[in-house]
């Protein structure tokens, strides 16, 4: 039988990682090892059709917060790749919680073999027939609203050279795609592009995932280990999410952007690096300078140019265009013959409130693709909340709109904010946090 399946394995124990890659090197097409899940997100986005994640990384931790805290990363960017969750500290209540947050499966160690092949076997057949080789769509949709076109005209400059960029704009604006944009124009796309997501990494291990370290630098470094910094030499370094690094952390990342060489934990040498450093946040940086919670030195160094990806509902011109981009997407991965949206389902789509933008919108159809048996997508193929489709000036009332499609969808969804974070398009921290500033009790 010919092999099949990409699988990632990510385990902090390199014994179990040697273990698991000779039992399932004989089985599937492609297997990768990870000691950490701090880089999982970068193997992820080059294609893998199976997780096997480890529930516990911090010694002397094995709540299985962590594990589920991955699966919420995996889930909101690669929603089509299952996750079986692994660990030696199971019980049904844990793997009940893991289901309901959208693991694929659970396998507790040890391990019986013959039960863990079948279970990622499963994995990957579920992966391959539902999911066909078409990657979500990830190319910059510019649209013609005046707004994007300025911003188009100002990337295009940009991209050519080195000069450090700071994209902003709120959740699901697409400032992950558009600094992928930067780096398919600019004169290092034959070079890496490593993406960190700064609000991931703990700060035991800041230094060592960033700098690198040495072997004997410490307890578990048994190698010489590249940081991620250099791993990114002659690219691209993406950091997202910049305004949740610490105080701290940010005067180390501070001597990095101003000297250009990284030095290694345990080592007193320093390695010169070549980089070009693209940030982004949703948060305003100017108030957290204010605030004293961020550098304004940092701040300078990485805001040389400023791109502001602007809410969907400030460019509603643009949403029949991504809607019709996203429609010709999902309906080849799922082998539908839809041609277009209805002009009511298009009515629709343009004065709904989209409070988690292009990322909602894009789950939105999707999900109209999946459940409609029409060539044409209408109205009710899309189960928009009536109250975001009826305002002709959402931006008015877009507090109270917001606050009652969460409500719907607590209520739809029997109070699973994990399904109404996916239902809505949105993160489950960008759930909560809504949820706390309209005062919603779950």
């Amino acid at each position: 039988m010919k092999k099949q399946g990409k699988i990632l394995v990510v385990d902090d124990n390199r014994n179990i990682l040697s273990s698991l890659r000779l039992l399932l090197d004989d089985v599937f097409e492609d297997v990768t090892t990870l000691p950490s899940p701090k880089t999982m997100l970068n193997v992820l986005a080059q294609g893998v059709d199976a997780v096997l994640l480890d529930m516990n990384f911090v010694t002397g931790i094995n709540n299985g917060n962590e594990g589920l805290y991955w699966l919420h990363k995996i889930n909101d960017k690669f929603p089509d790749v299952p996750v079986v969750l692994f660990t030696a500290y199971a019980d049904v209540e844990l793997a009940v919680q893991a289901m309901k947050d959208g693991a694929f499966d659970f396998v507790e160690k040890p391990w019986d073999n013959a039960r863990l092949i079948d279970t990622l076997m499963r994995a990957v057949k579920s992966r391959l027939g539902s999911a066909p080789a078409n990657p979500a769509p990830t190319e910059m949709v510019w649209g013609q609203s005046e707004a994007m076109l300025r911003l188009k005209t100002l990337v295009e400059k940009v991209a050519r050279t080195d000069a450090n960029v700071l994209i902003t704009g709120e959740n699901g604006t697409g400032k992950d795609v558009l600094a992928h944009e930067l780096h398919r124009l600019s004169a290092r796309v034959a070079k890496p592009m490593v993406c960190v997501d700064m609000g991931a990494i703990t700060d035991t291990l800041f230094e060592s995932e960033l700098f690198g370290h040495v072997k004997g630098a410490f307890t578990d470094a048994r190698t010489d280990r590249k940081g991620l910094i250099e791993e990114a030499d002659g690219g691209t370094l993406f950091l997202d999410e910049i305004g949740n690094l610490p105080l701290h952390q940010q005067a180390k990342l501070l001597t990095v952007v101003q000297r250009r060489y990284v030095q290694r934990v345990g080592s007193n040498t320093p390695t010169t690096i070549d980089i070009r450093l693209v940030c982004a946040t949703n948060k305003n940086l100017q108030k957290m300078v204010a605030d004293g919670s961020f550098r304004e030195d940092l701040l300078y160094r990485i805001n040389t140019i400023q791109l502001e990806l602007p809410p969907l509902r400030n460019r509603r011109d643009d949403i029949p265009l991504l809607a019709d981009s996203f429609l010709k997407c999902y309906a080849k991965r799922y082998g539908k013959d839809i041609c277009r949206f209805s002009t009511e389902a298009m009515e629709a789509l343009k004065s709904n409130a989209w409070p988690g933008n292009i990322r909602q919108l894009r789950h939105a159809v999707e999900k109209a693709v999946i459940i409609t048996d029409n060539a044409v997508i209408g109205s009710a193929d899309l189960q928009l909340p009536v109250a975001a489709t009826t305002s002709a000036e959402p931006e008015i009332t877009i507090e109270a709109m917001e606050r009652k499609m969460i409500c719907d969808a607590i209520a739809r969804c029997g109070g699973n904010l994990s399904l109404v974070a996916t239902r809505l398009g949105i993160s489950r921290q960008t759930l909560y946090n809504k949820m706390k500033r309209y005062e919603i009790e779950p």
